[in-house]
Order: C-alpha cells, then sequence, then structure tokens
C-alpha cells in the first residue's frame, strides 16, 4: 500500500540547491528532480550528505522556495544522493506543471 498523500508525477528538471548540510557546512548545488507532487519532491544527484529536518533552498528557473527535508538516501544503498523534500506551509509551488492534468495523462498511457 502506497503511504503517500499526494500523487506524484515523474519529471526531470534541474534544480539548484543550498542550505547546510550534514556536516553543518554551507553548500550550493545543482540536483536533478525525480518526481514532484503538489506538496514536494524526490531530488536525485545529491553530491553533500544533508539530514532529514533541515531547510534547504531551491530554485527552478527564476523561482524559489524552501523545502524540509524528509528523508535522505543513505550511502551504499540504491537511494544513495537522493532526498525527499517537502514544501513549507508558507512556500509558494515552484513547480510550473499542472499536477493534476500530467496526472490525468499518466493514468490513460
Amino acid at each position: 500500500m502506497d503511504r503517500r498523500r499526494n500523487r506524484r508525477v515523474g519529471a526531470f528538471l534541474t534544480v539548484r540547491i543550498w542550505g547546510v548540510d550534514a556536516k553543518s557546512m554551507p553548500f550550493t548545488q545543482h540536483a536533478q528532480v525525480r518526481n514532484i507532487s503538489d506538496r514536494g519532491a524526490v531530488l536525485q544527484g545529491m553530491i553533500r550528505p544533508v539530514k532529514a529536518g533541515e531547510i534547504l533552498h531551491v530554485q527552478q528557473d527564476e523561482v524559489q522556495a524552501q523545502f524540509r527535508v524528509v528523508w535522505a538516501g543513505k550511502p551504499g544503498t540504491k537511494r544513495q544522493g537522493r532526498i525527499g523534500i517537502e514544501s513549507l506551509p508558507s512556500e509558494p509551488s515552484i513547480w510550473d506543471v499542472n499536477l493534476l492534468h500530467c496526472g490525468q495523462l499518466v493514468g490513460k498511457g
């Protein structure tokens, strides 16, 4: 059974991320969005390890928002380099995608 609260849609977008890594060191990097929902996303290509609970800034094109890290893939697993993020309640959506429309198209595929 899927525990996700919101429908996810596969995506391939490049975003810029900055914040503090697991060693409390500031960083900035680019990563790829693997999938998105109206409240969050899964990013891959993380070079610096981050901890769950950290707040990261994510920028897609000219729009940016803050996200909380929900989970981070452990080294040596298939999730290594991936993180799950959720937007903070007061932040705008940065995804220029109609998720309802995308979900309907995927369902008809």
